[in-house]
């Protein structure tokens, strides 16, 4: 409790005045019954209207107060639980915010996305509810015993026997409710993910003429979702009938034994119906017991699920670094010994032993064959990933000692999946920099080709992009993350084939920009066509997680067999294709 207390703790007023305010309820639902039965037994038999008015005066003002506290109850407890939800919700984004790419990999998209929104949503409920029913049931639940006991002992007899079977019910009710809540939250994790994939593929399901297959897809992980629901909810479906069972049985024997002492004239006729409703309230609030731990019990599942996203322990923190203060001042990188696995443990290293300095303002191509490496060696740089051997140095510093925040804002990276988000052109490409003039915007829009195209739409840098930029081709998207980076200004650029998408001419006024816009920028150039990191200062060549050569261009040609393979056979490619 002492992590939730955090999001108690600014909102205790309404923690407790909803408990408080819904005792003024107990207190009302308590005392009407009684005041029924002396109008039946000294108003209507006795036929004393004067005494009928002045008790019904007295009930419609207690229940005028039930009234307000009912309200006031029912505001509080939703102010406490929302503000909670709120909060935590907050903490739970916060965190996954904080994850490295490791981190990411252990839940997937769908899985946090429910449990950012359904398990949130589920413990709200819960606090709500609890907050409603914390005094009231409980209240009730005694009230009506004391009351029922102090009307006719003879009578609570019957409950003594009702209640411990009731109570036993719940409890198993409970042990088998709370694992199928948690498979079908898991379930929900499995359609949240799917619709999110659907949905954000549908232009590639449709060019492959799919749709059909991802319906079937969807209507497995729909009848699994609905089949884990209503394994889920017979728990619930069965609860109800027989508590309602349980609760018309002891009305009927209530009625039938009170009936016979009120014939036997042990008992006026007003005690045996408030001692009716007194029955009915006490196993209503046993019914709502239930229904609370019900809820309760998806809420823990709920509760556990989101547990595990602020238990998470981040692997790449700058705790332990030693220059927080530090920041990237030249670019200047160098790798000694690198090893990189992305599986701890294993024989199987994607980066063996890495060693090579790149010096400020150099362009560094790397190239080799898919899987080579090449992606992960400069996530190394910004620290997407930790190096399990070696050390990688910016600067002469371990990158590990730079705060994660200065090492990043001094590296500007455009991934291999270009992503742009909702907004217009001008509100993504301030990611890079949110102070940017206008003037500076077009600069760098100039500098990575896209001014052109940008400026032959309608609205120009207002152009809204719709969800993920979805309103633009692949090489304006990757020429749109290219001047977003940028305006950032780096001291390193790293490109991850980002130039895959646009022409070899396009490509080559890029680079050429970077001879001006970042003459002093160290630049990481990953292609999978030579002809991108021809010019480069030196060339990095990866084969199977090694350093195969490394050289200029001239130099790797005379020298690297890996090298000279990839450039023959894409020259051969390209003179079949002018064939």
């Amino acid at each position: 409790m002492k992590r939730y207390w955090k999001y108690i703790r600014p909102y205790l007023g309404a923690f407790i005045l909803a408990p408080i305010l819904m005792l003024t309820e107990v207190f009302g639902e308590i005392l009407l019954p009684r005041l029924t039965s002396m109008i039946i037994n000294n108003g209507v038999l006795e036929r004393n209207e004067a005494y009928i008015v002045k008790m019904g005066i007295i009930m419609v003002l207690i229940a005028v107060i039930m009234a307000i506290g009912g309200i006031g109850a029912a505001y509080y407890s939703a102010k406490a639980s929302i503000s909670f939800s709120t909060d935590l919700r907050k903490d739970v984004f916060h965190k996954v915010q904080e994850f490295s790419f490791k981190n990411i990999d252990d839940f997937s998209t769908g899985s946090l996305v429910t449990r950012l929104t359904n398990d949130i949503q589920q413990i709200q409920n819960v606090v709500m509810l609890t907050l409603r029913m914390m005094f009231r049931a409980p209240g009730m639940l005694i009230g009506g015993l004391i009351m029922a006991y102090l009307m006719n002992r003879q009578l609570v007899s019957i409950l003594l026997v009702v209640i411990p079977v009731l109570v036993i019910l719940i409890a198993i009710i409970l042990v088998v409710a709370f694992p199928r809540f948690e498979v079908m939250q898991k379930k929900i994790d499995r359609l949240n993910s799917g619709v999110q994939e659907a949905l954000t593929n549908v232009r590639v399901i449709k060019s492959f003429v799919r749709e059909t297959h991802e319906e079937e897809k969807f209507k497995t992980t729909n009848r699994d979702l609905k089949e884990g629901s209503l394994n889920a909810m017979k728990v619930v479906i069965t609860a109800m009938p027989l508590m309602m069972l349980m609760m018309n049985i002891t009305t009927i024997a209530v009625v039938w034994y009170g009936g016979n002492l009120i014939i036997a004239g042990r008992m006026p006729v007003g005690d045996l119906t408030a001692f009716t409703i007194y029955i009915v309230q006490i196993l209503m609030s046993l019914m709502m017991l239930s229904m609370v731990f019900l809820q309760a019990s998806r809420a823990m599942a709920s509760l556990k699920r989101v547990k595990e996203v602020l238990d998470t322990e981040i692997d790449l923190t700058d705790e332990q670094a030693s220059e927080k203060s530090a920041q990237i001042a030249a670019g200047k990188v160098e790798f000694k010994n690198v090893c990189f696995q992305y599986t701890k443990g294993t024989e199987d290293l994607v980066l063996d032993h890495i060693n090579f300095t790149a010096n400020p303002g150099e362009t560094i191509g790397i190239i080799g064959a898919t899987g080579s490496g090449k992606t992960s060696l400069v996530q190394l740089i910004p620290r997407l990933y930790d190096a399990d051997e070696g050390e990688v140095l910016v600067d002469g510093i371990n990158v590990k000692d730079y705060s994660i925040r200065n090492l990043r804002e001094g590296v500007g990276m455009v991934l291999q999946k270009n992503v742009l988000f909702s907004g217009t052109i001008e509100e993504n490409l301030r990611w890079g920099n949110e102070t940017a003039g206008m003037d500076e915007i077009i600069l760098m829009s100039e500098s990575a080709q896209a001014h052109g195209f940008i400026t032959s739409f309608k609205d120009g840098y207002d152009t809204d992009l719709g969800q993920g930029g979805s309103n633009v081709s692949g090489g304006q998207k990757q020429r749109l993350c290219i001047a977003r980076t940028l305006l950032k200004k780096p001291k390193i650029l790293i490109l991850d084939d980002s130039t895959s998408a646009v022409d070899t001419a396009t490509e080559a006024r890029i680079r050429q920009s970077f001879t001006t816009t970042l003459k002093n920028t160290t630049k990481f150039i990953i292609a999978q066509r030579i002809g991108s990191v021809e010019y480069a200062d030196k060339i990095i060549v990866l084969d199977e997680g090694k350093i195969a050569g490394i050289g200029t261009h001239q130099e790797l040609m005379e020298t690297c067999e890996a090298y000279q393979e990839i450039y023959y056979s894409q020259k051969d490619r390209e003179k079949e294709a002018g064939a």
